[in-house]
């Protein structure tokens, strides 16, 4: 017995409608205007909240800010940070080791919060990339010459920050 409600899914099968419609759908956003960017030479807008590459700062003497409280290994939820430390001849305890493992980070930004000497920061900077794991494994010098390198446009960031520090 035929059945009269499948005639017009037989018709729209027959008929191709999905193409159709799929090439009508190309059709209408083929005219309109493109929103592609041309990467090098043009950028998206970053939100000011935006994390991007780790670094650790120096005071303005040249010592490193790190005074190895440990607070960011402890906040860090993905275990990403790794501190060993060690006392100085003049009581202070300062690092000895200190890395980042960026394929675990998640960039949530606790590591940032925590530290109590603005020592390690999350910087705009996001035009970094890695060709192996072993390249997203970051070491000490290797945070503190980062740091040292994007250190104008850190502090420009943090003194706009300040009022919601």
């Amino acid at each position: 017995m035929f059945k009269f409600k499948k005639i017009p899914l037989t018709l729209r099968y027959f008929v191709l409608f999905e193409i159709i419609h799929g090439l009508a759908l190309t059709i209408r956003h083929f005219f309109r205007p493109k929103i592609t960017l041309r990467f090098p030479e043009e950028q998206t807008p970053k939100s000011p909240r935006f994390r991007g590459l780790h670094a650790l700062r120096r005071y303005p003497n040249g010592e490193e800010r790190c005074i190895a409280c440990k607070l960011c290994e402890c906040v860090c939820p993905a275990l990403a940070i790794t501190i060993e430390s060690e006392q100085r001849e003049d009581g202070t305890r300062r690092t000895t080791r200190y890395d980042i493992d960026l394929s675990k980070c998640i960039f949530c930004g606790f590591c940032e919060e925590s530290c109590p000497v603005d020592s390690i920061v999350e910087t705009s900077v996001h035009h970094y990339h890695a060709e192996s794991h072993t390249d997203l494994l970051m070491t000490k010098p290797m945070l503190l010459a980062i740091g040292d390198r994007y250190e104008d446009i850190i502090a420009k960031e943090r003194s706009l920050d300040a009022p919601y520090r």
